[in-house]
């Protein structure tokens, strides 16, 4: 064990006070971990676009203070008891969802939504005592998904700890953690286009430029991107996308265009931006017969879905992933591998990197569209 097993440790911690407000650089004692708990020492974190709705709280109960953050690398430092699995100085990615590897649904070779650890941005305590690991002066700070990495120790449920090849860079494979590997797995494990094939992506932003990479690996032919963003196209080359469409530069709906384009429809679509017109449209641009269309971005709690009961009957299959239909614990450290063996490519998505002391500038960053990634070096 470390020397600091059983111990309190004080560490820095980037803590959200108030909702919006840039992050404030604290010191903060991190509790040791209790059964079933590991804690982590972080050596580089990723901001998210799911951190930065949360840390906005549009239309959320507001849970402040809070240390934010999900995308990360970093070692395991101790663990608490009826932890057989990790041991200190295993190399991990944090994961936002778990794999208890107990109930039904990991049991489950068809779902990776375990029903212990499922995601749960309301909590902000840890499930064995419903308290913080984290706290000020004994005031205590909120979790956020069970991570919190924007602190240089955290502490996290074994079931939402992946342990990964020591020798993969954590400053890469730390994208791994959330919106990548959800991208690349709606693609290969959900839509799986076959060689040769088509597949429009919808929204181009960090989650569909993963799915263009998956299309990418999988061997599509035509990986046609959809997006109101003309200035994305230049970028998403680099991901394989070949062609490119803007609904706002047609007078018909966009799904009738790809028709139009592809003979009948692609043979497979991700939707990436939880626009349910996006979705719609995803949905009814697949090809009659065999198309296949996945659902991937998050749409606001009243949207509706509709799309006429005959775009069913004629073959057309829809279906919706979380996080890439990846089990954490089972299938991420095959993931890292794809980046060892150089089959997928991590680097195109790392646009920025600043240290853990100018935090703040990776908000302006994601907030301004300026970069899809951006690095924060733990420690700095």
């Amino acid at each position: 064990m470390s020397s600091t097993a059983g111990q309190v440790i004080c560490c820095k911690a980037a803590v959200a006070w108030e909702a919006g407000k840039p992050l404030v650089i604290e010191e903060v004692e991190v509790a040791p971990p209790q059964a079933m708990e590991v804690r982590l020492k972080i050596l580089f974190t990723s901001l998210c676009h799911t951190d930065v709705y949360f840390w906005e709280a549009k239309g959320q109960t507001p849970l402040f203070p809070r240390i934010f953050g999900h995308e990360a690398g970093g070692i395991v430092e101790s663990v608490g008891e009826g932890v057989t699995d990790l041991k200190p100085g295993d190399h991990v990615l944090p994961v936002f969802t778990g794999e208890c590897k107990e109930c039904r649904h990991c049991k489950s070779e068809e779902s990776n939504m375990c029903n212990l650890l499922r995601i749960n941005t309301d909590r902000g305590v840890m499930l064995n005592d419903g308290k913080s690991r984290f706290s000020i002066r004994g005031q205590p700070i909120y979790h956020f998904v069970g991570t919190s990495t924007f602190s240089e120790y955290t502490v996290v449920h074994v079931g939402c700890v992946a342990k990964i090849n020591p020798a993969a860079p954590l400053d890469k494979v730390c994208v791994l953690s959330c919106g990548i590997s959800t991208g690349l797995g709606s693609t290969l494990n959900v839509a799986k286009p076959k060689k040769g094939s088509s597949i429009a992506i919808f929204g181009l932003g960090a989650v569909g430029l993963a799915a263009a990479e998956g299309a990418r690996i999988a061997g599509a032919s035509r990986i046609i991107g959809v997006d109101l963003n003309s200035n994305r196209f230049d970028e998403a080359k680099k991901f394989g996308v070949t062609e490119f469409v803007n609904p706002k530069d047609h007078n018909k709906p966009v799904q009738e265009v790809i028709a139009e384009m592809t003979n009948g429809g692609v043979d497979r679509s991700v939707e990436c931006t939880g626009s349910v017109n996006a979705m719609i449209s995803a949905f009814e641009c697949v090809h009659d017969g065999w198309g296949v269309a996945v659902l991937v971005g998050v749409p606001n709690k009243d949207d509706s879905f509709k799309t006429h009961p005959m775009n069913v009957l004629n073959e057309r299959t829809l279906k919706g992933t979380f996080f890439g239909n990846y089990k954490p614990r089972s299938d991420l450290p095959s993931v890292v591998e794809k980046y060892m063996n150089k089959e997928l490519e991590l680097e195109k998505f790392i646009t920025h990197e600043v240290p853990f002391s100018e935090i703040n500038k990776a908000f302006e960053y994601m907030l301004s569209g300026a970069g899809l990634r951006c690095i924060i070096r733990m420690g700095a």
